[in-house]
């Protein structure tokens, strides 16, 4: 019988290279247990079927920190208006989208293009192109002050604006990108109640870090590659990484692409499941769970001859509020194994040390 061959990839973190084992084996379909399929039709329910809930939660992201979420509440003709949307974005010559430089922007939102990134600097660049938009509280429904919001984050109230400036001659694009985003936002706080109880805390404990949240989300069109079916060098398209904040939400077309590393260091091939999101642990959370739940790496190669779309939303604290390992993860046995941090600072710090090139996250 052979003998599994594996080899190394370097992943880059908050304290430098870290090395992690992989099988070279292709990826496999992953157990129901690595990422199960998990129904919030009971989010808002009684107490017991909350914690009913928040122990599937527990269970996945103490295993592999990746699971898909049906009955999640977010209608399919929202997705959908706004896949339309990003498509007729990305459809625009490439000088209109350049016109939304990211580096022009002051809140670190607006157009990468293709291969202008390097999540993974040991790898390809990442052939893919992005649309961003980062946390704004005037569009978000449970601010009541929307500057003071902004002055506690450091930002002007116009500086959220160069987006849609840049976007207003897409008819319809401004509207519905931002009620996917809320949407995307109100599920996240409810989320964020039932992982409280999956710590073991009462489920209002992160409500004072979530008033105005990181909440970034993106429109990512993957290139088809039509030479794949020839060659196995194909470029990722987006390399081999861990997110930075609490957890992701994340839209993925059919065409597949997105690879997750198992506890056993194999590939699995999170393939879409019609009427779902994939939901992962980001590195925040790892932290502030002394390391229980996990951020797990993860990689997207699109084979496909035609495009791949996805439209992953990124939810974090608030980006001042000083957060520390919780009560409930901390024991005798099991001290805390990171100081306090803001989530703010920690996603600078977490970029600068990573030396993730402008806009790979």
């Amino acid at each position: 019988m052979a003998t599994e061959a594996y080899t190394e990839i370097e992943l880059l973190s908050a304290t430098g290279s870290i090395f992690r084992r992989v099988s070279t084996a292709p990826p496999r379909l992953p157990t129901d247990e690595e990422i199960p399929i998990i129904d919030l039709s009971r989010i808002d329910g009684t107490p017991e079927e909350k914690n009913a809930l928040a122990v599937k939660i527990k269970a996945a992201s103490e295993n592999t920190g990746f699971f898909y979420i049906c009955n999640h509440g977010i209608p399919d003709a929202v997705i959908q208006t706004a896949l339309a949307q990003g498509k007729t974005f990305f459809d625009q010559p490439l000088g209109e989208k350049r016109k939304l430089d990211y580096a022009n922007s002051k809140v670190a939102a607006g157009y990468n293009g293709v291969k202008s990134t390097r999540v993974n600097p040991n790898e390809t660049r990442d052939l893919k192109e992005a649309f961003s938009m980062r946390y704004d509280p005037r569009i978000d429904p449970t601010c009541t002050d929307a500057e003071e919001a902004l002055k506690q984050r450091g930002e002007d109230l116009d500086d959220g604006d160069y987006i849609w400036e840049g976007t207003k001659h897409l008819p319809g694009f401004r509207e519905a990108t931002v009620s996917f985003w809320q949407n995307r936002l109100a599920l996240s706080r409810k989320l964020v109640r039932i992982i409280a109880l999956a710590l073991g805390e009462e489920e209002d404990y992160f409500n004072e870090v979530i008033t105005h949240p990181g909440a970034d989300a993106l429109y990512i069109h993957y290139p088809g590659t039509p030479d794949a079916v020839a060659s196995t060098e194909v470029d990722v398209g987006i390399g081999s990484h861990t997110d930075i904040q609490c957890f992701t939400l994340l839209w993925q077309d059919n065409s597949g692409g997105l690879q997750v590393l198992s506890a056993q260091d194999e590939w699995l091939d999170a393939r879409p499941i019609d009427g779902t999101l994939v939901v992962n642990i980001g590195d925040f959370l790892q932290r502030l769970s002394n390391n229980r739940f996990k951020s797990t790496v993860h990689r997207v190669y699109n084979r496909q001859h035609d495009s791949r779309y996805s439209m992953p939303f990124f939810f974090g604290f608030n980006p001042e509020a000083i957060c520390k390992v919780v009560p409930s993860c901390v024991d005798d046995n099991h001290p805390p194994l990171y100081e306090p941090i803001s989530c703010g600072e920690w996603h600078k710090v977490r970029l600068a040390r990573s030396r993730i090139e402008k806009g790979g996250y």
